[in-house]
């Protein structure tokens, strides 16, 4: 089934053309580059925006020779049993598309893709040779172009933390789902009281402030001895104490394993910058996101966290559209 494309500053239906979207009263959205663009161009993502056009393949499996990408789907899904070749899938917040070459390559789902980010052209650059069951749009969680309850499955990974109201976003999601449908979300959580004793809240104030050249220079010049004093707190056994206030991406338990040197350092750079260049970083307890899912018309709601690979761990939220 062909999904019904509005205009969500005025509900209008969108009329596709070959170089754009319109509508009744004229208002007109371009595809440049593969990608239609339905956007207030200054918003708050243009941090990756720069992120992901300049790591465009860190992250895809099938260029960082990694599975990490294709397990944590699949582990947070659930969906790997599932026959999809009839449905169609939502992704809020592709990034560079990691997640949209599992969909594509695993799938026979159609897959319709969002970002706020010039993310969206390396996600096109990396997945467009899908052709027709792959349709991107640079658009806002707050403003998705699409009917009401138009989905079979929706899935948003490593994004919500990163609006800015993050209850809102779970029910702009929400909104999305066909009744009977599924939506499925992972975020950085709040285990406990020493969460945000981290490195990364303590340098955010300051961090966030910076230019983008400006923060990656220094991540990029620093790197180097920041993995070897992370290797050396883990190999005497006060890694989950000190390197807590380094100022460097969690190398044991959230990147892949048996990467080569070069590989590390330009994993370890994307995610250090990750971590300190967003405008929002919003954790949120397992027990208050599935609370959201509930009041917002989801049923059978579970919430945990998923292991996936040798050593990834992500907080997940899943529910059913209630019908």
């Amino acid at each position: 089934m062909t999904i019904q494309l509005i205009n969500p500053f005025n509900h209008q239906k969108l009329i596709i053309e070959p170089d754009k979207l319109k509508d009744c009263e004229q208002n007109e959205f371009p595809k440049i580059n593969g990608v239609y663009h339905i956007v207030r161009e200054d918003n708050y993502t243009q941090s990756f925006g720069f992120q992901w056009n300049k790591f465009d393949k860190t992250q895809i499996d099938n260029f960082s020779r990694s599975d990490q990408s294709r397990e944590r789907f699949f582990a947070c899904t659930g969906w790997d049993t599932q026959d999809l070749s009839t449905q169609n899938i939502l992704e809020v917040g592709s990034g560079a598309g990691r997640f949209s070459q599992i969909v594509l390559d695993y799938t026979q789902a159609n897959l319709y893709s969002v970002d706020y980010s010039d993310a969206v052209m390396a996600n096109y650059k990396n997945n467009g040779h899908h052709g027709e069951r792959f349709q991107l749009f640079k658009a806002s969680i707050y403003e998705l172009p699409f009917a009401p309850g138009s989905f079979d499955r929706v899935f948003c990974f490593g994004v919500l933390q990163h609006t800015p109201d993050f209850k809102k976003s779970v029910a702009s999601l929400v909104n999305m789902v066909k009744k009977g449908g599924e939506l499925v979300v992972d975020f950085y959580p709040i285990r406990g009281w020493w969460t945000k004793i981290h490195a990364k809240y303590l340098f955010r104030p300051f961090t966030r402030k910076l230019s983008h050249e400006k923060l990656l220079n220094r991540i990029e010049s620093n790197a180097d001895w920041l993995i070897q004093a992370y290797s050396f707190f883990d190999r005497i056994g006060m890694g989950k104490i000190v390197n807590r206030f380094l100022p460097i991406c969690d190398i044991k338990n959230t990147l892949p394993p048996d990467l080569d040197p070069d590989q590390l350092r330009e994993w370890v750079i994307l995610d250090t910058f990750d971590m300190f260049s967003p405008a929002y970083d919003q954790p949120q307890r397992l027990s208050r996101v599935k609370k959201w899912f509930e009041e917002f018309g989801m049923k059978d709601v579970k919430a945990d966290y998923i292991r996936f690979g040798q050593n990834g761990e992500a907080a997940v939220v899943k529910g059913i559209k209630s019908s």
